[in-house]
């Protein structure tokens, strides 16, 4: 993570996937497609309730050349934030 939990709660998504129903792989798998819908520069946010999405979107970022700027834990499922730079 580069940024803190305060500063990843305040961020305004470019778009919001909501994947809370999907189990693993379905979260990750929404990603790819939602990443598409935003620009260069802008952040895409998954809601996932699977905590293996944090690692997953975490390793398929650095593949991919994304950047994962973190989570943030809503207790029944995460706000994950993925900053599109290519």
């Amino acid at each position: 993570m580069t940024s803190g939990v305060e500063d990843l709660a305040s961020i305004q998504s470019a778009k919001v996937v909501d994947a809370r129903s999907s189990a693993c792989p379905g979260p990750l798998l929404e990603a790819k497609k939602g990443i598409g819908g935003v620009n260069v520069g802008e952040v895409l946010e998954i809601w996932s309730g699977s905590q293996d999405t944090r690692n997953n979107l975490s390793r398929w970022c650095k593949k991919t050349g994304n950047e994962f700027l973190g989570f943030v834990d809503e207790g029944a499922y995460d706000r994950l934030f993925i900053l599109r730079q290519k």
